[in-house]
């Protein structure tokens, strides 16, 4: 029991008053680069329609601009699309007006999210 003591002693020790002097001999590590903030990148007409939905405020521009397609029944089948390859597929319910009002409200909706 006594050498468990000395043991645990000796390597106190050596970490309080030797682990100084071991780190003033070795060189300190040079500082982590700090990395820059990734912007996040703009929502568009382009970005998957299921990355827009999971944004609280995109799904939003989404249910005012194309009311319904948040609900539509195919929805798990397109939700990986973005709308501007959807919109052909939807023969004309999806319009280019439609697309605009998207496009512009999400561009709106970054620079108000980008700016805090």
């Amino acid at each position: 029991m006594r050498s468990i003591r000395h043991l645990a002693a000796v390597a106190i020790a050596v970490l309080v008053g030797g682990g100084a002097a071991l780190a003033q001999s070795a060189p300190a590590p040079a500082p982590a680069p700090v990395a820059e903030p990734q912007a996040k990148p703009a929502l568009t007409i382009e970005t998957p329609i299921e990355v827009l939905v999971a944004i609280p405020k995109a799904r939003a521009v989404l249910d005012a601009d194309i009311p319904g397609l948040t609900e539509h029944p195919m929805y798990d089948k397109f939700k990986s699309e973005n709308l501007s390859a959807l919109a052909p597929k939807f023969g004309g319910a999806i319009s280019d007006k439609d697309l605009a009002k998207v496009q512009a409200d999400l561009a709106a909706l970054s620079v108000t999210t980008s700016s805090r």
